[in-house]
């Protein structure tokens, strides 16, 4: 213990009694330190963004298309575009023949660009969505205020509608609550029943509602065509129940989907099924490459502040070899000697990991302020800075120790 607290206290007294040269030799430690956690950091806060963005969206759901999201349609594309968009009639006959393995089946259709219209304030280009009846709870929506669409108001087709943050603000302003109000849709008086909350600081913002009037499906059959044509394709979406495997969930959506299709045994399916995996299976290999770069461009930084701080520690056993003699003429050990010396190269390379990681930290929170999302330095790059550090003092000071431990007394004196 009382070697520890001696080789803390002389690493400090080299840092005080040569602040330049110290400062100068901790910097490379210090860069390279920052560039392997700033990029860490980053890439860690871009995954872990996007990977939100696309859980909003559920990575148990399978979404029923024409194409397939994984691949380039290219000269297949006429026989992709041959096939028949998703449709009601799809959503039935799911909604019926899934009963165990689905846990829940929704259809949603763009329906048109509209005016709103509240009075003398009017909301030009909000996007009409019909959605049915499990909408809601399927993509577990937040409101601002107000709620969803009852199960009677869905059926019997009520005339109410679901506005999205920014619809709702340019319409209402600050005039009160806009639940219960009145607003002009496609040409209908229609009672506002809910408000979304604002989408988040999402990079990919997948699901942006705030300029949506969303109504029911049985509303819109009822005002506008449903039939989903080449630019507005419907979105058949089927999330898997508690247990059930991706795979088994396929095999029933295509026994399901054949037979309501009438599809030949020998003939192939005209529709494509797609999840979330696509996407987030080819990100992992993207940005582990982005961390192999960052550790590649801050290991030369390192490598430098590793050759700075061993200048340093060679320097510190020049000045101090007649101490090292004394020490050892009065009894002092090789591996007393050795673990002083290593201590305060540590010391001096946690100290420079220290200075990266405000660094790092500092950038991250500007960085935040000025972008479109959240950048944070997590603990287990924290953690990674002090291992880090702790291995370049060892390397940095391990000869300058070897060397001090190893010096012949008498010479030391001399010397």
């Amino acid at each position: 213990m009382y070697v520890l607290r001696e080789s803390f206290k002389q690493a400090f007294q080299q840092l005080m009694t040569n602040k330049m040269r110290s400062f100068l030799s901790l910097l490379g430690v210090m860069i390279g330190i920052f560039c392997i956690i700033a990029v860490k950091s980053a890439v860690d806060s871009l995954e872990d963004n996007v990977r939100r963005s696309f859980s909003k969206l559920g990575n148990d759901v399978i979404y029923i298309s024409k194409m397939p999201w994984n691949e380039n349609p290219g000269e297949n594309y006429w026989k992709y575009a041959r096939r028949p968009n998703p449709n009601f009639a799809d959503y039935k006959n799911l909604s019926e023949n899934l009963p165990t393995t689905a846990k829940s089946v929704v259809y949603s259709l763009f329906v048109n660009t509209t005016t709103l219209k509240h009075l003398k304030n009017s909301v030009e280009g909000a996007y009409g969505v019909a959605v049915t009846e499990d909408y809601d709870n399927f993509h577990s929506m937040e409101y601002e205020s107000g709620r969803f669409f009852s199960p009677q108001e869905y059926h019997s087709g009520a005339k109410r509608v679901v506005l999205g943050y920014k619809v709702a603000k340019e319409l209402f302003g600050d005039d009160g609550d806009p639940i219960g109000r009145e607003v002009k849709v496609f040409g209908r008086d229609m009672v506002v029943v809910g408000v979304l909350k604002e989408s988040g600081k999402d990079l990919i913002k997948i699901m942006n509602y705030d300029n949506v009037a969303m109504i029911s499906f049985e509303l819109a059959r009822s005002i506008v065509n449903v039939k989903p044509n080449r630019l507005f394709a419907g979105n058949l979406q089927i999330k898997a129940g508690d247990g059930i495997t991706e795979e088994r969930l396929k095999d029933d959506i295509i026994v399901a989907m054949r037979k309501t299709r009438h599809i030949k045994p020998s003939e192939k399916e005209n529709f494509s099924m797609n999840s979330m995996t696509m996407f987030t299976e080819p990100l992992a290999v993207v940005f582990g490459a982005l961390n192999v770069v960052g550790l590649i461009i801050g290991g030369f930084a390192l490598l430098v502040g590793i050759f700075s701080v061993a200048n340093i520690m060679f320097v510190s056993v020049k000045e101090r070899t007649s101490i090292i003699g004394i020490k050892k003429a009065l009894g002092a050990k090789q591996n007393v000697i050795l673990l002083e010396f290593l201590i305060e190269s540590i010391v001096l390379c946690l100290i420079g990991g220290i200075m990266g990681l405000f660094a790092v930290w500092g950038v991250l929170k500007l960085v935040s302020m000025i972008s479109a999302f959240e950048m944070y330095i997590s603990i287990s790059n924290i953690i990674t800075t002090f291992i880090v550090a702790v291995v370049s003092g060892v390397i940095s000071g391990f000869i300058p120790a070897l060397q001090a431990s190893r010096m012949d007394p008498v010479e030391a004196i001399r010397s």
